[in-house]
């Protein structure tokens, strides 16, 4: 019989492999789908909101102004992106995400992925769902204390 000790080392173990293994596996979306993986990491942060501005995204990636205008420019480029004019206040550039290219160009990569995951989950019991949803809602949580802790310094 493992001792908690030990289910929590392999735990441990299981999550630095699957933290690991993601970012492979987003970099090679990434550059499937013609990208960095920067970009397409912060892309995906950018569609949470309807509309942004390049300081908004700057504060919340904790990139320079400068990073960031690049990286709308390349996402721009791309057609993943739009620029317009803010209508109360000319000066201020919004940065609107193109939910339709990025669907198109996304969503074929994710397909197979998608239907993997969602075969998997269907294995699990909804209480174990239930589990596994809490511990992503609290490690999500603790790692937010961590980035703004760090971002402080």
């Amino acid at each position: 019989m493992s001792s908690k000790k030990d289910v929590l080392e392999k735990l441990r173990k299981a999550s630095r492999t699957y933290s690991d293994t993601s970012i492979l596996m987003h970099e090679a979306i990434a550059r499937k789908a013609g990208l960095t993986g920067t970009d397409h990491k912060y892309l995906g942060l950018i569609l949470q909101k309807e509309e942004w501005t390049a300081g908004e995204i700057a504060q919340i990636t904790n990139l320079t102004t400068g990073a960031v205008t690049g990286m709308i420019d390349r996402l721009e480029a791309k057609g993943l992106v739009n620029r317009k004019f803010d209508k109360t206040d000319r000066r201020k550039i919004l940065v609107a995400p193109n939910l339709a290219a990025t669907t198109e160009l996304l969503t074929p990569l994710f397909a197979d992925l998608h239907r993997k995951t969602t075969a998997l989950l269907q294995t699990f019991s909804v209480e174990e769902l239930q589990v596994i949803e809490r511990y992503f809602n609290d490690a999500t949580q603790i790692m937010n204390e961590t980035i703004n802790q760090f971002n402080k310094q």
